[in-house]
């Protein structure tokens, strides 16, 4: 488990179950929900699952072995987060297909917001697993595939509840260097998944492949749960309450810091609204309620905040922090946002701020600062994440903030 990682235990399979109407046709073709519609039921009710938030551990004494490939690096996997996509189901003459579905899958997940902001906080890399034969168990008699990952539908009893072996997908995805989520593809055109396991799953031939994934690695990175009317009564998530907005404020629990905040769908204000199992949701609706939407605030929050439980904000420097002799140029890697915000660096040098005309963002020549010769003095930078998604400070100073120092002589 990640340095910071609260060691919470998610107590309730989130599994992927959302409708685009109360019910669907038999052959499961879901249409483009209304940011405003009723999402329906699933089939049955959830079982409960212990299922740790953290990246999976690997079990490596079965074999396992695949080609693997690195689609996207963004920095070093020892300070990234790797999301390492599997496909179960695909024979050696459709791996191409496997590509083409898996890179839809993890580009339709950076176009939602967290995710786009923070896409150089992950690598992406691809797993070719052949499949001796084309597709996974789909029928509700439980036979199984002869998938190398056991891909299979009405996992629990429940049709649209996609589960993999999750020790075998882990054999395939081998051990990376830093912390990473596993995402298995099934060659299926049917609307299934899951999330918030040791495997996120979807069928990657459903044409709501792309919408599915964001919904479900919400679950998995953000530990978000499900908000729809009928989801498991389960509080203890970021995005779920068992009080209202008055108890909230009163308590300072849950969302109280974003209550009456503008909702990034456009669809109201954040308060507390109450679905029919009981529970209360931040916003009217939700991409953890409706496929197609947008993460709400307490949800954005949670999702960039478990990001930073594992990625720092600062990759390293040059020269390496602590005594440095002379005049040097110093620098400072901070993690590149997507967009015209980036990170944060604030310069001091002896305490006292250096004035950002004489600094350069990421780097600082001390040559500059009239420093007399032979004295000593000491420059500190300060990388920190200054997104206003983030309303716990608290948080913002342990985990989204580095300093570092370097003590000039000479």
């Amino acid at each position: 488990m990640p340095p910071g990682n609260p060691g919470r235990i998610v107590r309730s399979l989130a599994a992927l179950v959302l409708m685009s109407a109360a019910v669907l046709p038999a052959a499961l073709e879901v249409a483009s929900p209304a940011p405003s519609a009723v999402i329906g039921p699933p089939v049955g009710p959830l079982p409960d699952r212990v299922a740790p938030p953290a990246p999976h551990r690997l079990d490596l004494r079965a074999p396992g072995a695949a080609p693997s490939v690195d689609v996207r690096r963004a920095g070093d996997p020892a300070n990234r987060i790797t999301l390492v996509l599997l496909g179960d189901g695909y024979t050696l003459g459709q791996q191409a297909l496997f590509r083409e579905q898996a890179d839809r899958a993890w580009r339709a997940l950076m176009e939602i917001e967290p995710f786009r902001t923070y896409q150089n906080f992950f690598n992406i890399r691809r797993v070719e697993v052949v499949s001796p034969a084309a597709g996974i168990a789909e029928s509700e008699d439980g036979e199984a595939a002869d998938t190398p990952l056991g891909m299979h539908f009405w996992c629990e009893g429940t049709a649209r509840l996609l589960c993999a072996d999750e020790d075998a997908t882990a054999r395939y995805a081998g051990p990376d260097a830093g912390p990473q989520y596993l995402i298995a593809l099934a060659n299926s055109a049917e609307y299934g998944g899951a999330g918030g396991t040791g495997v996120t799953t979807l069928a990657g031939g459903s044409p709501d492949a792309g919408r599915i994934i964001q919904h479900e690695i919400g679950h998995t990175v953000g530990d978000l749960g499900d908000e729809y009317d009928s989801a498991p009564t389960d509080p203890a998530y970021a995005n779920l309450s068992a009080v209202d907005a008055a108890e909230m404020l009163r308590t300072r629990t849950k969302w109280w810091r974003w209550l009456g905040a503008t909702s990034p769908d456009g669809g109201g204000t954040v308060g507390a609204y109450r679905s029919a199992n009981g529970l209360y949701r931040p916003t009217p609706d939700s991409v953890m309620r409706t496929l197609g939407g947008s993460y709400n605030l307490p949800s954005r929050e949670a999702i960039v905040e478990q990001i930073y439980r594992r990625v720092q904000p600062l990759d390293g420097t040059v020269p390496a922090a602590g005594p440095v002799s002379g005049r040097p140029r110093l620098q400072v890697s901070a993690l590149p946002l997507d967009g015209p915000r980036q990170l944060h660096v604030d310069w001091t040098v002896d305490g006292k701020p250096v004035p950002p005309t004489a600094a350069g963002g990421s780097w600082l020549d001390t040559a500059t600062l009239g420093l007399p010769a032979g004295a000593r003095a000491t420059v500190t930078a300060t990388v920190r994440d200054t997104t206003d998604w983030v309303r716990d400070e608290a948080f913002r100073d342990r985990y989204m903030t580095r300093t570092v120092s370097w003590t000039l002589t000479g």
